[in-house]
């Protein structure tokens, strides 16, 4: 290895969690590109919930733009895709999706409303538990209105299928994505109660929007709705209740009780969760100053604001010897919100109606065996479980795409219709060049014609087969890859969206984030064992492979790098990880490794701080594309992450600005962005944070680990950060033994969910 002679900083390749002492001898060209050390971004910057609401997000949860909490962030549906016709202007794509998401929600309901009865329960109860499940009784009997029921309708018959329109790409607008303007009338008088208050008026069209056209009328009765506002904190919204009700203002006040209940299951939500356990929601309340939590709870449950549940826990209690009756099961009751226990419940019958609907008419067994027989012999395990199973789940690292486009090559032998979806535009790319490194590109049937759209874009119509006379997906196979980011409400439509007979594939690597939405669908089917899990035997290439690898399972291997695929820079303060990341982007890598630094990705755990996403899209801004970001912040060439929805992040550059807004190129599709959603929905893309940058590689990564980021690091964050490099990674090592304690010590952050429960109630362990 080479030492350059304009630097005295040390690095050293092959394992983070080597000792980074002065004495370390340097290592090579990214020895003068070194990188930083102290993050000093606090975790409530892109804390998802309160942590009162047992548990908070991770530090980087999601996409957002416009704000530090990225699972909060508004946007719409994609920027990838076409949406119109020869004949006649389609909807835009953000449009389209948002109307087929309306049409699957009505279905869901409507599946859901022929069910009858309440939630099963059990019959001996007591203490809290017995007073929620009264509450909630009260509510099914009628006493008190609740929305929703749930049973599912007679299957109606597939009808002929509608051809699909031919399709011409088109600029996508972002304007669909915003949240519906409020009447100005509605804003003026919601402006007029704040300022009553002493609350900021900018607030109002927040206010209003959330709220309806009445907004100033229930701000005046009840003033805690103002937390319904994203954003707005427990002790704003007592501020500005006692400004308005004055001495009738009191933490016992019912109302009180009842907002703060409802916005600690919504943080929640943020930290991932689709409910929350009972005590731990009153031991939050309590920790807001609510005198009776239980009374709280039990109101919003009788004003159906949330729901309660009660699910049987794995511990089965056996027969004693003197009586022939078991004892009853133990259960734990769960209070959540209608909106994610719908998707839950949804998803779980439509997981079960794929598992139970596999048609038996589809081809001889022996041609799904002489086509897995003919795969690559990593793929003929995934095939053959396809071939007796609905719904398979499939495991492995980046390489495992290889095995994937096996099976769709297989499927599509067969006669049948088999399609892949991706979270990320780039998602065909990477596919394809799996298959071809399998050997499937060469003939007709190869990796250059796999059906691979985006999971947004098949949703919406933009992307995809189409859909049957019945709103149905028209194929065969679908296969969802990066599973992992599949959130509840994702995951329900599209399960729901299925014909009957379709076999459904979740591909995804285990070890990486889970989804910024609530939920974690793929680990808890991986958990439920009601279907087959298929583990790829492809292991990920090279030096980082290998050292990504090795994290998974809770080790930081010293890996060989001779080709310095891992470089290691240690640093000492912030402004030294700032310093070292711009260098190694703009000049080490590029000029040692041969990446242009277009082609480098900046990953760092959180947006605020001294060395968050914000600081580093500033300093590498001005040192790769100085200008005075006449719009917005932003100029042509700049680097950014469009977010079209929440939770997700479209990597893409800046072209122009004009009249009609800030245009885009998100992976080759144009994008229009009007002015007043560009802080909402666009930030710089020098540097993500490993959410953001989750389902995408890019050939060289600098992951950048400050010293007071060792708090917040995580196995799953190192390793969807060091995954995301394909040939070259660097590490700005400033946490010393943080990286490796975080690596061994530090799982998942824990989820509640109840999909675990739902599907095991519903289908036979698979065994």
């Amino acid at each position: 290895m080479s030492t350059e002679p304009e630097t005295t900083e040390d690095t050293g390749p092959g394992t983070p969690g080597a000792d980074t002492a002065a004495d370390t001898p340097q290592t090579g060209a990214d020895a003068d590109a070194g990188a930083t050390g102290q993050e000093t971004d606090a975790p409530s910057e892109d804390g998802a919930a309160d942590g009162d609401a047992a548990g908070g997000a991770d530090h980087d949860t999601g996409t957002s733009a416009d704000g530090d909490d990225e699972s909060s962030a508004d946007g719409g549906s994609g920027a990838e895709g076409s949406t119109d016709s020869k004949d006649a202007p389609q909807p835009s794509e953000a449009e389209a999706e948002l109307a087929a998401q309306r049409v699957e929600r009505e279905r869901i309901e409507r599946r859901k409303a022929g069910k009858q009865g309440p939630v099963e329960a059990g019959g001996k109860l007591s203490g809290k538990a017995a007073d929620l499940l009264a509450a909630v009784r009260a509510v099914e009997s009628g006493e008190k209105p609740v929305a929703g029921a749930f049973h599912d309708p007679e299957p109606a018959p597939r009808r002929v299928v509608v051809p699909e329109p031919e399709r011409r790409p088109q600029p996508v607008t972002a304007s669909a994505t915003a949240p519906a303007a409020a009447a100005p009338e509605a804003v003026t008088a919601v402006r007029a109660v704040l300022a009553a208050a002493g609350a900021p008026d900018t607030l109002a069209p927040q206010v209003a929007a959330a709220l309806g056209e009445d907004a100033d009328r229930q701000l005046r009765e009840d003033p805690w709705q103002l937390l319904r506002v994203a954003g707005v904190r427990p002790e704003q919204a007592d501020g500005f209740a006692r400004a308005l009700l004055g001495a009738e203002c009191g933490p016992e006040d019912e109302r009180r009780g009842r907002a703060l209940t409802v916005w600690l299951l919504e943080q929640a939500a943020l930290a991932g969760h689709t409910a929350l356990d009972a005590p731990a929601l009153t031991a939050a309340l309590t920790q807001r100053s609510v005198p009776d939590p239980d009374e709280a709870v039990q109101s919003t449950l009788a004003e159906g604001e949330a729901l309660v549940f009660q699910d049987a826990l794995d511990t089965a209690a056996p027969a004693r010897e003197d009586t022939e009756e078991p004892e009853e099961r133990p259960v734990r009751v769960l209070i959540g919100l209608e909106r994610y226990a719908l998707a839950e419940e949804s998803l779980a019958d439509g997981l079960a109606r794929v598992m139970n609907s596999l048609p038996k008419d589809d081809g001889p067994a022996a041609d799904w065996e002489h086509a897995a027989t003919s795969a690559p012999r990593s793929a003929a395990e995934l095939i053959r479980a396809v071939a007796g199973h609905g719904l398979v789940l499939h495991t492995g690292g980046d390489a495992s795409g290889a095995e994937v486009a096996a099976l769709l090559h297989a499927v599509r032998s067969l006669g049948l219709r088999g399609w892949a979806a991706t979270h990320t535009p780039g998602g065909h790319r990477r596919l394809a060049s799996r298959a071809a490194e399998d050997g499937l590109r060469d003939g007709p049937e190869g990796a250059d014609d796999l059906q691979v759209s985006t999971v947004a874009g098949l949703l919406s119509g933009a992307e995809g087969p189409g859909r049957d006379a019945d709103g149905a997906l028209d194929l065969d196979l679908l296969v969802v890859m990066d599973a992992p980011q599949l959130d509840v409400e994702t995951a329900a439509v599209l399960a729901e969206s299925l014909p009957d007979g379709a076999r459904l594939v979740l591909s995804g690597d285990p070890g990486v984030l889970w989804s910024a939405g609530p939920g974690r669908v793929f680990a808890d089917l991986i958990a439920a064992h009601v279907c087959p899990a298929v583990a790829s035997r492809t292991p990920d290439p090279g030096p980082i492979g290998e050292l990504v690898s090795g994290i998974g399972i809770g080790e930081l291997l010293q890996v060989d790098a001779p080709g310095k695929e891992v470089v290691i820079v240690p640093v000492r303060d912030a402004g030294e990880a700032v310093h070292r990341t711009v260098q190694l982007v703009a000049d080490s890598v590029p000029r040692a490794i041969g990446i242009a630094a277009e082609q480098t990705q900046v990953i760092t755990p959180g947006h605020g701080g001294a060395v968050g996403t914000r600081a580093l899209n500033a300093a590498l801004k001005e040192r790769l594309n100085p200008g005075p970001g006449r719009f917005g912040g932003f100029d042509p060439g700049d680097r950014i992450a469009y977010s079209p929805a929440s939770g997700r992040s479209v990597p893409g550059h800046v072209v122009k600005a004009d009249a009609e807004g800030l245009h885009l190129e998100c992976a080759g599709v144009p994008v229009v962005v009007p002015k007043e959603r560009v802080e909402q929905s666009v930030r710089h893309g020098w540097a993500l944070t490993a959410h953001q940058a989750v389902g995408t590689t890019w050939p060289a990564a600098v992951v950048v680990l400050p010293g007071d980021a060792a708090q917040s690091l995580t196995r799953p964050w190192v390793y969807t950060a060091f995954g995301r490099a394909g040939r070259h990674l660097s590490v700005v090592h400033g946490v010393e033994q943080a990286l490796p304690r975080a690596v061994a010590e530090v799982p998942q952050k824990p989820r509640t969910t109840r999909l675990p429960a739902l599907l095991k109630a519903q289908v036979p362990a698979a065994g």
